[in-house]
């Protein structure tokens, strides 16, 4: 293995050349662990996967070259395999910098395994998909020429590992343990006999010793009438276990709502219902994301919209929304909706009833914005939830404050929900709702709207 493959600055030059807007010259070592967010600006990172990550990068320099060791090279080889046969990249889903200065730095270990190494029976068959999906997924986007490729034959398998039940494997694991519990609960030993000793270990013909001679101290009881005494161990007391603290809940905020460029690569009729959409809409998700399935090529998600007959079908093909990501998933007449498209209606006048007629104009992101990248009002920054709680009406208590401006731009107006009265919140102007370049969300021609 070259030490080319383990210096910081040739992993710098390769990123550099792949992702030239997020790498640059003045890009130092010491930035890796953060490059992940410039690289895949659309994918957010909770503070332990970002400690992951960094850990990762350190690895993949220790995975490169092998130890003097061959078979702790080998343990680490083998863990890795372990960690990747139930994950897409090292952080499970998302990509980061770490799956690509692993590829970098593994790749050309892999180019000169032979086939047993990487597919027999004691291969590694999880790495070699790995860099397999790394060098062409169009997730990471990498330009690497045909030549400099590990050429992978996924026909050539030369031991197929039957998977793992999850079922079984918790139901072995649970008849092991009851075996345990009742071997120990049979073999009768004198109180202070019989435990590990120093090291951990307990030697055999000790404990044999140990059952012979309470075996022949019962006899001798059962003789003289004089049954064998044992001083008897204390009990200790059991200590209350603490209490788990529940976890702290994130303050009432338009920014808990998960708000994304979405492009619609197709939209229909629902075929049971002459009010709905059925939308296909590329968010920005990784591969294997709840919810989400295959369509030419991207992740996508299926959306279910009422504004058939509001919207012309005609306008929704192929063109860019904003959606909501992390609603709970919905079943309309058969068919499961996981997100919501935004467009905004007239705000009711006081005693009007909504007749659900229109006009009705979609939330359009600015020109340029891609597939995925979240958006957020002005004033309030901060990560969304995974999944809103239904109970806990988030977006139910916020929706409200979503509204339009006089010049056509969709904001939040605290004043339309009273819970965010009190403190800062009440102080602040209505904010506009932008992409990260800070470009701002638009309608049509609807004034002082609805959004929703």
């Amino acid at each position: 293995m070259s030490d080319l493959s383990t210096s910081p600055a040739a992993l710098l030059d390769f990123l550099s050349r792949n992702y030239p807007s997020a790498v640059s010259s003045s890009t130092s070592e010491a930035d890796l662990p953060g490059l992940s967010h410039h690289i895949f600006s659309n994918t957010a990172y909770t503070d332990n996967e970002k400690v992951e990550t960094s850990q990762w990068l350190t690895t993949s320099t220790r995975l490169a070259i092998p130890d003097e060791d061959e078979a702790k090279h080998a343990e680490r080889l083998g863990s890795l395999n372990i960690h990747l046969s139930t994950r897409t990249t090292l952080l499970g889903s998302k990509p980061s910098v770490a799956d690509l200065a692993l590829y970098y730095r593994l790749s050309p270990a892999v180019k000169s395994w032979s086939a047993e190494e990487r597919t027999g029976e004691h291969g590694f068959h999880h790495i070699v998909r790995f860099i397999d999906f790394v060098q062409n997924a169009p997730l990471f986007g990498l330009s690497v020429k045909k030549e400099d490729k590990v050429d992978i034959d996924l026909n050539d398998v030369k031991f197929v590992h039957k998977p793992i039940d999850a079922k079984e494997e918790k139901e072995r694991k649970r008849k092991e343990k009851a075996a345990a519990t009742a071997v120990d609960s049979q073999t009768t030993l004198p109180i202070g006999k019989g435990k590990a000793d120093v090291d951990g270990k307990s030697s055999k013909k000790e404990m044999a010793k140990d059952v012979a001679r309470t075996a022949e101290e019962k006899v001798q009881g059962a003789v003289t009438g004089d049954a064998p005494q044992h001083s008897k161990k204390e009990k200790k007391e059991k200590q209350p276990k603490p209490q788990k603290q529940p976890p702290k809940e994130a303050p009432l905020s338009p920014c808990l709502i998960d708000l994304r460029v979405g492009h619609i690569l197709k939209a229909i009729n629902h075929p049971n219902a002459d009010s709905l959409f059925v939308s296909t809409i590329a968010c920005g998700d990784p591969p294997g994301t709840d919810n989400t399935s295959e369509y030419k090529g991207q992740v996508v998600r299926t959306v279910c919209s009422g504004l058939n007959g509001l919207v012309p079908l005609e306008e929704m093909q192929g063109r860019k929304i904003i959606a909501v990501c992390n609603l709970k998933p919905v079943t309309m007449r058969g068919i499961k909706s996981a997100a919501m498209v935004l467009a905004a209606s007239p705000r009711l006048k006081e005693g009007e009833e909504d007749n659900h007629k229109g006009p009705v104009e979609l939330v359009t992101p600015p020109a340029g914005a891609k597939a995925g990248e979240r958006v957020l009002f002005e004033g309030w920054a901060g990560e969304p939830d995974g999944v809103l709680n239904p109970k806990k009406k988030v977006w139910e208590t916020l929706q409200p404050g979503f509204t339009t401006t006089e010049g056509l731009e969709v904001g939040f107006d605290v004043g339309q929900v009273p819970q965010l009265q009190e403190g800062e919140g009440a102080a602040r102007p209505t904010g506009k709702l932008v992409t990260n370049s800070g470009g701002a969300c638009t309608v049509k021609s609807l004034s002082n709207a609805v959004v929703r």
